[in-house]
């Protein structure tokens, strides 16, 4: 079947308005008014849901896009969505990475972590069309979730979200990511850890042992040295170009695979391991 064949003439009008649209959303509310104007009409919906990071980590973080008062990113707890996302984004790859649909009994709300006001919103969304785009490179895939009460997965939908998901994911890396995700106040600088810069020689050797003895991974052992140079999640996320809530999952399993509870008892144990492996 060809392209035109999919679509009436209307169809291919409002796709194209909806592409040219995406082209100038530059902030949050422009985003906003791009969803529920020019692809509300092809798709009927009222909470679009962004999710990206490394979903076989549980590493992710997400926007959530409505006009619904109480729906704001910055309103939902941390992980707050994780459950619900991974699980869709596992669904999206049991169906060859194409435009599915989810309705009826899922059961949306059961997946929330918190009871936030969001669990009684999606009691009234049963139905939902997800689809996303698959990072081979980096392994921060993006999963787009558009629910509403009404159903969403006729053939025709699937087929408009499919040609328009890469516009629908332009339009969001268009967008900053919110003071919750970024500290957008933070002037994160490119320079190495002052802890790095003075542990030249047998230091740096010592401090490799001890990672290795830890086993942290290359990126825990990047995200402990910012933590003892005094950073921030916010900062450190900033500084990697990588969300904040990604960065406090990190800093999670370090502290278990230290088996300490916060991050100046953390910072302690990695000087008296290397101060041991230096001796």
């Amino acid at each position: 079947m060809k392209f035109s064949d999919s679509f009436s003439l209307g169809d291919l009008n409002r796709l194209l308005q909806a592409v040219d649209a995406s082209l100038s959303v530059r902030s949050h509310l422009e985003l906003l008014k791009w969803l529920q104007l020019s692809v509300q009409e092809m798709l009927p919906h009222d909470i679009v849901i962004a999710a990206w990071g490394d979903f076989s980590l549980g590493l992710v973080s997400y926007d959530v896009v409505s006009p619904l008062p109480g729906l704001r990113t910055d309103d939902l707890d941390d992980g707050a969505l994780l459950p619900m996302v991974v699980e869709l984004f596992t669904y999206w790859k049991q169906c060859n990475h194409a435009p599915c649909a989810v309705v009826g009994s899922y059961g949306f709300s059961s997946h929330i972590r918190s009871n936030h006001e969001l669990v009684d919103t999606l009691r009234c969304m049963p139905s939902a069309l997800v689809h996303g785009i698959k990072d081979q490179r980096g392994r921060h895939d993006c999963l787009y979730i558009f629910l509403g009460p009404e159903p969403l997965g006729e053939p025709k939908s699937c087929n408009l979200l499919r040609y328009l998901l890469p516009y629908v994911d332009a339009a969001f890396r268009q967008v900053a990511h919110l003071p919750a995700q970024y500290l957008q106040a933070a002037q994160a600088t490119s320079a190495a850890p002052a802890t790095l810069l003075a542990n030249p020689g047998a230091s740096a050797e010592a401090d490799t042992l001890a990672n290795d003895e830890l086993g942290l991974s290359s990126r825990e052992q990047d995200i402990m040295e910012w933590v003892r140079a005094g950073k921030t999640n916010q900062e450190i996320g900033m500084i990697l170009d990588i969300s904040a809530f990604t960065v406090k999952n990190h800093v999670k399993r370090i502290f278990k695979k230290l088996n300490v509870v916060n991050r100046a008892q953390a910072v302690s144990k990695m000087a008296d391991l290397s101060a041991s492996a230096r001796r």
